[in-house]
């Protein structure tokens, strides 16, 4: 993922939370677990950093047959 400062300060700290969802065989959504991580700071206003991540869950959370996916991505900086 890319991070961009739009303003003009530096961003000094700040997490970025993923919501990956546990879907059935039958498309439906069983569950929504939120996992956080901190980003890829500091960053200078104007610049951009990238940065990878790796969404984990317990295997118990998908039960064979289901699969995950992780529809929505938020960033909050300190």
């Amino acid at each position: 993922m890319t991070f961009t400062n739009t303003g003009s300060t530096a961003a000094r700290s700040g997490t970025v939370s993923f919501a990956t969802h546990v879907i059935g065989a039958l498309g439906i959504d069983w569950a929504t677990i939120t996992t956080t991580q901190p980003l890829p700071a500091p960053i200078a206003g104007g610049a951009s950093k990238t940065q990878t991540y790796t969404v984990c869950l317990e295997a118990w959370r998908v039960p064979l047959g289901m699969h995950v996916d992780t529809r929505e991505v938020t960033a909050t900086w300190n």
